[in-house]
C-alpha cells in the first residue's frame, strides 16, 4: 500500500531537459554534433565522457529524462528522430527499441570491450555501466538469520507491511522483468501479488533507505549504489541500515546494465559508432570506476571501484538483457495494482 505522505506507484516527471557540454552547437545542424537521449545519471555520462569531444571533434547535445519517456519519444519520432545515440539508465527501454528494429548493429570491436553477460545476443546495443540488486535492511529491527533466503520470499505472508519497493521507478521494474526471465509469467504474476499486499510504497531507492535506516520497515529492495554513495558521502541517511547480496543465481542477485545503442535512422552512424566504442573502451570505464558514481565498470579488464565487492563474487544469474520484457512488466505490475 501507499502510505499517506509518499507518492504513488508510476508517478514520474515528465520533465525533458535539453543540456549540453561546453561548446556544443545545436542537436542536427552541424555534422560533427551527435544528438544523446540519456537516461543515466548526467554527473556519471558527463564524467564518462568528459573528453570526448577533444579527442574526437565530435560535439555532444544532450536531452534528459527517464528511461521509458526517451523510448517512447524515439519510437513516436521513428525514422524523424534527431536522437543519434541512446543511452539508458537500466536495459529494458533499450530494448524494446531492439525489438522495434530501431538500432543498428554495433561494431564487434565494440561489443567485444564488454563481457557477454553485459550485452545482449542481438549485438545492436551494448552495456556500460551496471549496478546489482541488494537488500537493504535495518540489523536492529531484522536479525540476519531472519532475512530471506530468496528474494520471492518476500511474498510470503509472513513479510506483510515488512518490506519497502519503490513500484513506479525504472529500477524496480527491471527487477520484476529479470525475475520474468527467469520465473516466467505465472510464477512472476504470482510474486507481484504478494508484493502488491506486503509492500510499501516509496518514491524512490532513496526513500527506502531512509525508511529501512530509521526503522519504518526491516527491508527494502534497491540497487547497491544508493547505500554506498551514502557512505561514502556522510552516511546521514542509512547509517543505521546494510545490504544483504541474495547470491545463489537468485533473481534478487540481478545485476542491471545501463545500455548504449546507435539509432538506425541517425545520419551520423560512424560518429554514433564512435561515442559508444568510447563509452565501453579502457578510458571511460576507469573514469566510471573512479568516480562517484559507484556503479560497476562492465569492459573488459576494467576493476570496478574497490568499496565495492566483486561483480564476479555476487553469483548473479545469467540473463540475457536483450531478453528483459518491459511492456509486459507494465502489464503484470498494471494487474496486481502496483502501477
Amino acid at each position: 500500500m501507499t502510505r499517506p505522505g509518499r507518492a504513488a506507484a508510476g508517478v514520474v516527471s515528465t520533465l525533458v531537459l535539453a543540456t549540453a557540454l561546453a561548446g556544443c552547437g545545436s542537436a542536427g545542424s552541424d555534422a560533427d554534433t551527435l544528438t544523446v537521449y540519456s537516461a543515466q545519471h548526467e554527473s556519471l555520462v558527463r564524467t564518462m565522457l568528459e573528453d570526448f569531444t577533444e579527442e574526437t571533434g565530435i560535439e555532444l547535445e544532450f536531452r534528459d529524462a527517464n528511461d521509458s519517456e526517451l523510448a517512447n519519444q524515439i519510437i513516436e519520432e521513428g525514422e524523424a528522430s534527431p536522437a543519434d545515440v541512446f543511452l539508458t539508465e537500466n536495459s529494458p527501454a533499450i530494448g524494446v527499441l531492439d525489438r522495434e528494429g530501431l538500432l543498428a548493429p554495433l561494431e564487434q570491436a565494440t561489443l567485444d570491450q564488454v563481457g557477454e553477460a553485459y550485452r545482449p545476443s542481438s549485438g545492436n546495443w551494448v552495456g556500460f555501466a551496471a549496478r546489482s540488486t541488494a537488500l537493504i535492511h535495518n540489523p536492529s529491527e531484522i536479525a540476519e538469520e531472519e532475512l530471506p533466503a530468496s528474494m520471492l520470499d518476500l511474498a510470503g505472508p509472513e513479510w506483510e507491511g515488512r518490506v519497502a519497493i519503490a513500484a513506479g521507478g525504472a529500477d524496480f521494474q527491471a527487477i520484476v522483468s529479470a525475475v520474468l526471465a527467469l520465473e516466467g509469467e505465472d510464477a512472476t504474476r504470482t510474486w507481484l501479488a504478494g508484493l502488491q499486499r506486503n509492500a510499501e510504497i516509496y518514491a524512490s531507492n532513496t526513500a527506502i533507505m531512509k525508511a529501512v535506516d530509521e526503522g519504518e520497515v526491516p527491508v527494502g529492495i534497491t540497487y547497491h549504489y544508493y547505500w554506498f554513495r551514502d557512505q561514502a558521502e556522510n552516511g546521514l541517511i542509512g547509517d543505521d541500515a546494510r545490504l544483504h547480496y541474495f547470491g545463489n543465481q537468485d533473481p534478487g542477485a540481478f545485476v542491471s546494465v545501463s545500455g548504449a545503442g546507435v539509432l538506425a535512422s541517425s545520419d551520423k552512424q560512424e560518429q554514433a559508432q564512435q561515442l559508444v566504442a568510447y563509452l565501453t573502451a579502457a578510458k571511460a570505464q576507469e573514469q566510471l570506476a573512479g568516480s562517484k558514481a559507484l556503479e560497476y565498470a562492465v569492459g573488459t579488464g576494467t576493476a570496478s571501484a574497490s568499496d565495492l565487492p566483486p561483480l564476479e563474487e555476487l553469483g548473479a544469474p545469467v540473463v540475457d538483457p536483450g531478453d528483459l520484457d518491459a511492456p509486459k512488466v507494465t502489464e503484470l505490475m498494471q494487474e496486481a495494482g502496483l502501477l
